[in-house]
């Protein structure tokens, strides 16, 4: 079994973002040789998410709003974690959109389904940030 790994940097300068890094990791993939096997896109940070779903603006705009009635970013005094740092309800955005995706190989692509995409979720922006992409397989 072999296995690939790297990394992608961002730094978003919104505070809040979605980008659609499937062609990184269908790149990644393409890098790596392994045909068959298992991909594993994470993103390395608590404020910061990635999941698959559709790439369509409308959607992005409903996610937004969702996130934003059930975590607001403001007031910031309504967190018992701010202080330091006013992110708490970014926080609480990446527990909900989650942490990573893990897509089958096959034949040497992602099999995602019809409308299915990987994306990276940023809830507090403006510094660097890494997504891993560790593929294993033969």
């Amino acid at each position: 079994m072999k296995s690939y790994r790297q990394e992608l940097t961002f730094t978003v300068p919104t505070r809040r973002a979605f980008i659609n890094i499937t062609p990184q990791a269908e790149k990644a993939l393409a890098d790596s040789g392994i045909r068959e096997g298992l991909c594993l896109v994470n993103a390395m940070h608590i404020t910061a998410s990635v999941f698959i779903n559709d790439d369509e603006g409308g959607l992005h705009q409903d996610f937004e709003r969702w996130l934003e009635e059930l975590a607001p970013e403001k007031p910031y005094d309504r967190y018992s974690h701010n202080g330091y740092e006013d992110n708490a309800d970014a926080h609480l955005k990446r527990s909900v959109m989650g942490r990573e995706v893990v897509v089958a190989v096959t034949g040497g692509r992602l099999d995602l389904g019809p409308w299915e995409q990987i994306f990276y979720g940023e809830f507090d922006g403006k510094r660097r940030k890494r997504v891993l992409i560790k593929i294993i397989g033969e």
